[in-house]
């Protein structure tokens, strides 16, 4: 399980931090901290093995926190917001850490509010909304069954009153200097 808020120790070396929870959950000494070598190494942490958790920017914190969550090699993962604080080089590490993970049989569930991730990574979702589920299934199949039309409208000079006016239209926001226009 990998938690969003730190569970870390921050004075504690990674490494050593890394085998303590491996040992914590029945792993000898010396196999912790092989695996967390390993585990750091592959998060791309390999130069700050003995460095304090407190010293860390937050996305290499979050790194640690997955490896904390591998060390014991578990044949199910829970990552809650696994993504937040990653630049995009930590994303791509991480999505491919857990990309092996599943090829290897293991099955990997996390909540995220980051949607182009999901879409990318997972096979099925469900979609929760204040702790009911409004939607599960493949994505596919989600996609052609709820989804609505979204145009995106780049008129120089106008403001959103003309679009929300157009017949057909259920909402308008503005995103990035255009309009996006949901369609009824």
């Amino acid at each position: 399980f990998m938690p969003e808020e730190r569970g870390l120790y921050p004075k504690m070396g990674i490494v050593d931090q890394v085998a303590y929870f491996g040992q914590l959950s029945g792993m000898v000494a010396g196999a912790a901290r092989e695996q967390a070598a390993k585990w750091l190494t592959e998060l791309g942490l390999d130069d700050r093995m003995t460095d304090a958790a407190e010293t860390l920017s937050q996305g290499n914190q979050q790194r640690v926190q997955l490896a904390v969550a591998l060390v014991q090699d578990p044949d199910l993962l829970v990552l809650d917001e696994p993504f937040n604080g990653l630049d995009p080089v930590g994303v791509d590490v991480l999505s491919g850490v857990l990309e092996s993970r599943v090829a290897a049989g293991a099955a990997v569930v996390f909540s995220s509010h980051q949607l182009d991730l999901v879409e990318r990574l997972c096979h099925e979702v469900t979609i929760v909304d204040a702790g009911r589920v409004v939607a599960a299934g493949p994505i596919g199949e989600l996609r052609a069954h709820h989804a609505t039309p979204v145009l995106r409208v780049e008129v120089e000079g106008a403001g959103t009153g003309w679009a929300r006016a157009v017949t057909g239209v259920a909402s308008v926001r503005e995103a990035g200097g255009a309009l996006l226009v949901e369609l009824a």
